[in-house]
Formats: structure tokens, C-alpha cells, sequence
């Protein structure tokens, strides 16, 4: 049964370095592989039964019970491959005998460049490509690698760190024993065995992994599952109840036409991080950059939940204005080094309406966006802030869910839109 890092007991949460996150935990220990088989029988499972697992951490913890079951005398495993994504260096998972627990980890870009990543086995052998064998009770094997004598402690005998694929991406399996004989050559052998049928089956899941990365980066994480999920076709979509977030950044012309063009990349970047981190942050789905615009949505979903949506996508704009307060004050690298890129201002629109959440373009270049009247009517609000001068508006469709102080800015007409709409903004204290 898999778990959550929030949902695990605090003293069952095991402590990893900084750069590394545990994502779950699965803790179904030797109920993943039968009392017994033979080395022949894991051959076969690889071939057929462990087709069926979905998840990357479900299959390695069943590969480690497999072989045990065989006789393997493995008391830890772990398993890192790198992966294509811009904040992740790659994922890991970590396996225990003690506890019987296998964790999924993402490390982070800067773990690879810390001390202890750069003195650890695992780059070792993504340097080398070479198996690596050590007993970590010996003085020498602790003074070579650090982590070591971590294993010493915990009563390993012998550790080996296997490479596993080629190509751009590196995988490294390691495995260690508690046996003070350490593993026999007939061991290495059926393990080394074992892996060429396993990699296979990591290379599947990874190439999975890298697409879901993908498309979730560039797309975001509902379309991403969407396209996943097989919604590919030009056309398909549904209608979804949203609040809708339109943004622009204020004074884009004139702030591009004295930027380089590497100047304005490294001031957007900076821009969006903080707004689309906001909406992210606060439970939204952020859809499309547009140049200087955002286009994001917080579903109200089939429950209507519109009030929760409406506070959420508020919260979001609020703590946009902050992030942008505090990126104009604090002025942080490489935006100290660009002249006259600050302050950073935004123009926040927030509307709800009936939106069409789908696939839309040529056949052979689609894209994944929502359209209908309220994106039309939202982006209409934004452009009021020309003239009315707050940070954030919002029509009365989503004032009504609020119970926050806010200033009506009275109604006001908006083009292609027929009828007039009141427009408010948090209240100026």
C-alpha cells in the first residue's frame, strides 16, 4: 500500500539531504512477491507479470522482494536515474529490509553540485561507468567516500553500485548486505543477470516519467494528464466553471524597447516565477504565457466549490502584488545586474464563467487552452487597469464569493461585451 510523505508517521519519515524531497511511500514489504522462487521465476515475472506495474516505485520494491524470495541476501537498495525536466536533476528511490519501506525521491538540479553528491558513489559511477564494490567496514572504503561509514554503522558487509542503460540518461541500482561475507560471484552474477531484464522495464517507465515531465511543464499538470490520458484529438475538450486569471505586466512596451533581448528573458523569467508561482501555489492550473500575459484558471469542479475558488484565485493576486513588492526591494541576482528593469508591476483580472478546457489548432500544431466569452470578458477587466489604477480588479461574478472588504469600482463598459460589469478591487486600507 503506497502512502504520502503526509500521511506517514513524523518518526517513520526518513531525514535525506538538502535537494532531495521524498514524493510517497509504499509499505506493502513482502506481500509484493511470493514466500519463494527461483532466479528462472523472476525471469519470467520480469517478462510478463511485472508489465503490470504501473509505478516505478511498486515495481522496484517487488523486483527486491522477488529476489529475496530467491535467496538474495539484500538488505538495501536504491535506484537513481536523471531525467529530462528544468527543475529536476532526476528521481531516486530507496528501499530498507529494516523497515520494509520504498521511498520515490526527486532531486533537485542543486544536489548534484553539494559535497556530499559530488564525494558519493553514485557519481563515481556515472563518471565511470563502472560496477563499484566495497565492504564499508574497512577504514579505507570510509576515508574514500563518505557515506560509507554511514553503512558501517548501519552493519553492511559489502555495497555494490551497478550503471544500468546508456545513452544521455544514467541509471545506477545499488544493493548492499549485512552478511560479513558479503555477496558470493554467483550472487553478482544472477543480480547482474536480473538487471539487463529490469533495465527494460526503467527505461519504459522512465520514458513515461520524461513525457509526463514534459508536457506538464509546457502544457501544465491537468492538460499534461489530459494529453496523457489519450485527448489528443483536435476538438476534444469539455466545459469547465472556472475563475479565470488574466495579467499582464505593466509598462512591457516601453521596458523591451530598453532591454536587450537576454535582459527582458532574465526579467520575465523573474516576473513569472512570481506570479505563476502564486497561482500554483494557491491550487491553480497556469495555462499559457502570452509575451508579458498570463492566462491561468481554479476550477470550480463539479461539486461547486466556487467560493473556495474565488478565495484561492484572491489569495493568489495578493500574494502576487507581495512577491512583485518584494522582487522591486530586494533586487536579487542576475536582475542587480540589468539598469532600470524595476519596479515590476502587474495588472491582475479575475472572472468566472463557462469556459471550453480543449484541444484547438491545425491538425498537425494543437494547442491546449480554454476559449469562450469569459477568457474574452476577463482579458476585457484586465485592460481596465490603464484607468482605474489597482493591481487587482474582479467582476461582481466573483465579489459575490468573497467575504473580504472590497471597493466597488462601479460598472463600467467593456468591448464585445454587451452589458455593462461591475468591477471591484480589495479595499484600500
Amino acid at each position: 500500500m503506497s502512502t504520502t510523505p503526509d500521511t506517514a508517521p513524523p518518526q517513520l519519515l526518513r531525514a535525506y539531504p538538502s535537494g532531495v524531497t521524498l514524493v510517497r511511500r509504499s509499505a506493502r514489504g513482502a506481500a509484493s512477491a511470493p514466500e519463494k522462487v527461483t532466479i528462472a521465476e523472476i525471469e519470467e515475472w520480469l517478462l510478463h507479470g511485472a508489465t503490470l506495474e504501473s509505478e516505478m516505485l511498486l515495481l522496484l520494491e517487488a523486483f527486491i522482494w522477488h529476489m529475496i524470495a530467491a535467496g538474495l541476501p539484500i538488505d538495501r537498495t536504491t535506484l537513481h536515474i536523471t531525467t529530462l525536466h528544468p527543475q529536476l536533476l532526476g528521481f531516486g528511490w530507496n528501499w530498507r529490509r529494516g523497515d520494509g519501506f520504498c521511498d520515490e525521491l526527486k532531486v533537485e538540479h542543486r544536489a548534484s553540485e553539494t559535497d556530499s553528491f559530488k564525494r558519493n558513489t553514485i557519481a563515481r559511477v556515472i563518471e565511470t561507468r563502472q560496477c563499484l564494490r566495497r565492504n564499508p567496514q574497512l577504514p579505507e572504503a570510509q576515508a574514500e567516500f563518505p557515506i560509507m561509514a554511514e553503512l558501517a554503522e548501519a552493519g553492511i558487509h559489502e555495497y555494490v553500485a551497478m550503471p544500468m542503460g546508456g545513452g544521455e540518461y544514467r541509471h545506477i541500482i545499488t544493493f548492499a548486505t549485512t552478511r560479513e561475507s558479503g555477496f558470493t560471484e554467483t550472487e553478482i552474477s544472477q543480480v547482474t543477470h536480473l538487471l539487463r531484464l529490469f533495465s527494460l522495464h526503467v527505461e519504459r517507465h522512465i520514458a513515461a516519467r520524461i513525457a509526463e515531465n514534459a508536457l506538464n511543464a509546457y502544457l501544465g499538470t491537468v492538460a499534461g494528464v489530459k494529453v496523457l490520458a489519450g485527448s489528443i484529438q483536435r476538438g476534444s475538450g469539455e466545459s469547465i466553471r472556472s475563475i479565470i486569471w488574466v495579467s499582464d505586466l505593466r509598462g512591457f512596451t516601453d521596458l523591451s524597447a530598453r532591454l536587450t533581448g537576454a535582459e527582458m528573458i532574465m526579467v520575465l523569467n523573474a516576473y513569472f516565477e512570481t506570479l505563476a508561482g502564486a497561482v500554483l501555489s494557491n491550487g491553480g492550473e497556469v495555462l499559457k504565457f502570452m509575451g508579458d500575459g498570463l492566462l491561468a484558471v481554479f476550477p470550480i469542479g463539479a461539486d461547486n466549490q466556487a467560493k473556495a475558488a474565488a478565495q484561492a484565485a484572491l489569495k493568489a493576486a495578493e500574494q502576487a502584488v507581495k512577491g512583485l513588492e518584494q522582487l522591486n526591494a530586494q533586487k536579487p541576482p542576475p536582475l542587480n545586474l540589468i539598469n532600470g528593469w524595476h519596479p515590476l508591476r502587474s495588472g491582475i483580472a479575475l472572472h468566472e464563467g463557462e469556459v471550453f478546457f480543449g484541444n484547438i489548432g491545425a491538425p498537425d500544431r494543437l494547442d491546449f487552452t480554454v476559449i469562450g466569452s469569459a477568457v474574452n470578458e476577463a482579458s476585457r477587466v484586465e485592460a481596465l487597469h490603464k484607468t482605474l489604477h489597482r493591481g487587482i480588479l474582479m467582476t461582481e461574478a466573483v465579489a459575490q464569493h468573497l467575504d473580504v472588504p472590497l471597493d466597488n469600482l462601479g460598472d463600467h463598459e467593456l468591448r464585445g461585451v454587451a452589458t455593462p460589469l461591475a468591477i471591484f478591487s480589495p479595499a484600500r486600507s
